[in-house]
């Protein structure tokens, strides 16, 4: 398998994993392994690793992407003697997962203001109301990769768009039920325009629903927390927005969710030296979960 892979990026120069596994069809894991362990092999990552909870994990942090979707499309892998080349490979990779990252950014900020400019003429939604973004697109960290929505297993095109909309009490129930429903509409939307194909996970809740969850006492609350502290405002709101980092704070989220994220560095490490030297394994074997993504959903059920 080393003498494959080495023979590949001499003939081609520095690839993905992903490329990698294109071209050898071979076990992911095996892959990653044997290009981790040589020596004459250089694997050079690119991008942020942040905080994810699984509840397939004791003390339920882990770090992402996971293993395989970092080395699948956040590395670069070359040879010892043409760093020079690495280097350009993960400057162009860098480059495009940040034009990626906007380019889902910029759409979010179209379809949110599109719709909430419907809503003007029967409640100021804007006043009232904070459209917020979180997940793979605040870190600079958004994909393209193909992969199947969950609900209609048609393709999406890489990381989802995950909205999370606060309205405060001035909003009336049906605004807030029309709101959903206009949501939920332009979700379909994306994912069967043919030359779109976007998921957009969302939420939309009240400060009522929030207070509950900053209790952070239970995995969903969590969850829901996590979101709220890495989320940008996107459209709406700054009062309420504040209002949100505020009662974050003073309930200690974000140290909480610091001590996770340093928990979830200790696992990642621990994970990839297991990984490192236990037999190759299949998904559904003992620690296989560590190489494998995640799933952070329950928040947008």
């Amino acid at each position: 398998m080393e003498k494959q892979i080495i023979g590949l990026v001499a003939e081609k120069g520095p690839l993905t994993g992903s490329e990698i596994l294109e071209s050898l069809g071979a076990d992911p894991l095996l892959v990653w392994r044997t290009c981790r362990l040589s020596k004459n092999l250089l694997v050079k990552r690119v991008g942020t690793r942040f905080l994810r909870l699984d509840r397939r994990v004791e003390g339920l942090a882990r770090l992402s992407p996971s293993i395989l979707r970092e080395f699948l499309t956040y590395c670069a892998i070359g040879l010892p003697g043409e760093v020079s080349r690495l280097e350009n490979r993960a400057k162009s990779l860098a480059s495009h997962i940040h034009e990626v990252s906007r380019a889902k950014s910029e759409l979010a900020f179209s379809v949110v203001s599109a719709l909430a400019s419907r809503f003007e003429s029967v409640f100021p939604i804007l006043e009232h109301a904070s459209f917020i973004l979180a997940g793979d697109i605040v870190y600079n960290m958004a994909h393209d990769v193909p992969r199947p929505e969950r609900s209609t297993g048609k393709l999406v095109k890489g990381s989802d768009l995950d909205l999370v909309v606060v309205v405060d009490r001035h909003v009336p129930e049906r605004i807030v039920k029309r709101l959903d429903d206009a949501i939920y509409q332009e979700k379909y939307r994306l994912l069967i325009t043919p030359h779109i194909r976007e998921e957009i996970d969302y939420t939309v809740k009240n400060m009522d629903r929030i207070r509950v969850q900053l209790a952070f006492d239970t995995y969903k609350h969590m969850v829901a927390c996590k979101i709220m502290h890495e989320g940008t405002l996107l459209y709406g709101s700054e009062e309420l927005f504040h209002e949100i980092k505020m009662l974050l704070k003073e309930h200690g989220i974000p140290e909480k969710l610091r001590r996770m994220e340093k928990e979830a560095q200790e696992f990642r490490k621990s994970a990839e030296q297991c990984l490192l030297l236990e037999e190759v394994l299949q998904p559904e074997e003992k620690h296989a979960y560590l190489f494998y993504p995640a799933e952070e959903s329950e928040e947008f059920e």
